[in-house]
């Protein structure tokens, strides 16, 4: 069983909320968009759950009071910078309060794809107040891990274009129009995201991975290292000691033959 640890917010919390002890872990994959954090979760849910625990994940725009909306009025590319973070703040706090920490009392693995790290950075990005912005956010439960899956805009470029079949008008900052068209737009917002998302490493303690490995690598890496964070693998059932091998009783020596009952006569006479 995982040890209990107190809740611990950033800053007052969100009000209300027992702060007793947890038992689950919170274990949260940050990185910029287009980098492999779902593929990632996807492998460490399958792994973790065969590993016999008990595993939800989540993610931005879940929400049962903000997802559907937040989805709905991005279609209509409309949204301002500073609304767009207050709706995404909204909805980590409702996911906080409704599904996070009750699975962590309940002694759950929550995987979270992204957390307040991104919607800091995307805010930044989009020239809002760094130090304002980290304030509104000061709700959110301090996670046990933080695994920023690291890699540079020339190395998300092909995996947008090839696996996503193109750029989106949010990921690329064209509601702020930092370029002409999409893809030049996508360069110069990836690259503040990333910026951001760096200059955050030391303040929220990041594990920085390489994300320009391949997948099974990558894996490798975060189940290595959540390994040592979840206890280490369970110890093998000791096994029996071996008894020592008793040696067979040595065969009595067997009784000398009697003498020749001519030798006895013999002797008899010379007596």
């Amino acid at each position: 069983m995982m040890a209990t640890e107190a809740l611990t917010f950033y800053d007052e919390g969100l009000p209300g909320i027992d702060t007793g002890p947890l038992c689950g872990k919170l274990i949260v994959i940050e990185g910029p968009d287009g980098v492999g954090r779902s593929t990632q979760i996807g492998l460490l849910r399958t792994w973790l759950e065969h590993s016999g625990h008990a595993v939800m994940d989540t993610g931005m725009a879940r929400s049962a009071l903000v997802g559907k909306t937040i989805k709905q009025v991005k279609q209509g590319n409309t949204l301002g910078p500073l609304t767009l973070t207050l709706f995404y703040a909204t909805d980590i706090a409702d996911r906080l309060e409704n599904e996070i920490i009750p699975a962590l009392r309940a002694g759950f693995v929550v995987l979270t794809d992204r957390y307040i790290y991104s919607s800091i950075a995307r805010a930044a990005a989009r020239g809002s107040d760094s130090a304002w912005i980290r304030g509104v956010f000061g709700f959110a439960l301090r996670p046990h891990a933080i695994y920023y899956m690291r890699a540079d805009v020339k190395d998300l470029l092909p995996r947008v274009v090839y696996a996503r079949g193109g750029f989106d008008y949010w990921e690329s900052g064209m509601d702020v129009r930092m370029g002409k068209d999409l893809y030049e737009s996508f360069m110069r917002y990836q690259a503040k995201v990333i910026r951001a998302l760096d200059s955050m490493a030391q303040r929220y303690n990041f594990e920085v991975i390489d994300a320009t490995r391949t997948p099974e690598k990558i894996f490798l890496d975060l189940k290595k290292r959540i390994t040592k964070l979840l206890g280490g693998k369970k110890k093998a059932a000791a096994k029996p000691p071996v008894k020592a091998r008793r040696k067979p009783a040595a065969a009595p020596a067997p009784a000398a033959a009697p003498a020749p009952a001519e030798e006895e006569t013999l002797v008899a006479v010379e007596a």
